[in-house]
């Protein structure tokens, strides 16, 4: 008898727990980082060395980030293959969420696939050959000229939309199956604070993504001109 991927209980709940920690853990850090770019070219360089100048970076990007990854993106695509939609038939919200939960989940697997060896390797034939990694005062700049490719520009936005959506009903779906919301009331309260997540998520990450080709992003520049004024020299004092 084959095995139905998507009934394993232990692998599952592996799947679910790894998608909130520790992959929700960073998508959540990585936007906080990418969302300084608002400030400046200096500003998001600098973040970006904090990161490289973390004590065993390696191993945190290895078993916090890539193992984990990999089990998640696998496995998801494994059971998405078990997926038997039926919106169509029942077109219920739920139904809708879960084909999306699908469909994003695949997406990602190969957007992450080319998201990595973009940045994190610069091995993509015909974009930016120098990674991100290892070259911290030049990352404002590397990033910034792979989004004014317009079809590079587009898919990580997709991208951000997509892992934000993934990520904020995944939250959802780990409290209802993981037996920390019960009942009708509570499910509907939780399922609505996922969507308002996932709006929020995907406006600060597309948000970020502009700020690397257009002062502040999509907001108005007066804010984020504002937040690099030097402070003044009698100000300093207090």
């Amino acid at each position: 008898m084959a095995i139905k991927f998507s009934t394993t209980f232990l692998l599952r709940k592996l799947h679910q727990l790894t998608g909130i920690v520790p992959l929700g853990a960073f998508f959540l850090v990585h936007m906080w980082t990418n969302s300084t770019a608002l400030n400046g070219q200096k500003s998001f360089n600098e973040h970006v060395q904090t990161i490289h100048d973390m004590p065993y970076l390696l191993f945190i990007e290895i078993f916090g980030i890539f193992v984990p990854l990999l089990f998640h993106s696998i496995y998801g695509v494994l059971i998405s293959t078990e997926a038997k939609p039926n919106v169509l038939g029942y077109g219920y919200a739920r139904n809708w969420f879960y084909m999306f939960q699908r469909i994003t989940g695949v997406y990602l697997f190969f957007f992450l696939l080319f998201h990595i060896l973009n940045f994190r390797f610069g091995l993509i034939p015909g974009l930016n050959l120098v990674p991100v990694a290892g070259n911290a005062d030049q990352a404002f700049t590397i990033v910034s000229n792979e989004f004014r490719i317009t079809w590079v520009m587009i898919v990580y936005i997709i991208g951000v939309l997509a892992t934000a959506w993934h990520l904020a009903y995944g939250v959802f779906l780990f409290a209802v199956d993981w037996g920390i919301v019960i009942g009708e009331k509570a499910q509907r309260a939780v399922l609505y604070g996922s969507l308002a997540l996932a709006l929020l998520l995907g406006a600060v990450g597309v948000n970020a993504a502009f700020a690397f080709v257009n002062r502040c992003g999509l907001l108005p520049k007066a804010l984020c001109e504002e937040a690099q004024k030097p402070s003044s020299p009698a100000a300093s004092k207090f």
